[in-house]
């Protein structure tokens, strides 16, 4: 596609963009224009954990083996750490050294 049409490849990657500014720049107007109440402020508070759930629930039922380890590890660094930084890292390497172990 970007061969034929680089011109046309633009414009998509630009429409894109445009789309998620609106998006991103859409929900701080909207959040600005509603009244957080105690119900909102508790949903908003759980979200991050929901959006993590959700990532890793996936990883967990098709990654195999190394990805349960690296989940683990990434668990493991955080709850001794507090890091997420430390945590990242511990996952990837566990996944890497688990999967050139060849399981």
């Amino acid at each position: 596609m970007s061969e034929r049409d680089p011109i046309g490849f633009a414009m998509v990657i630009i429409a894109m963009t445009v789309a998620v500014y609106i998006t991103r720049v859409g929900g701080y107007w909207l959040i600005g224009r509603v009244t957080i109440g105690p119900r909102l402020r508790k949903m908003l508070d759980a979200l991050p954990g929901a959006i993590i759930a959700a990532t890793i629930a996936p990883l967990l039922l098709h990654g195999g083996f190394s990805a349960v380890c690296a989940v683990g590890a990434a668990l493991a660094a955080m709850i001794l750490l507090r890091n997420d930084f430390a945590a990242v890292a511990a996952g990837l390497g566990t996944a890497a050294l688990v999967r050139a172990a060849g399981f």
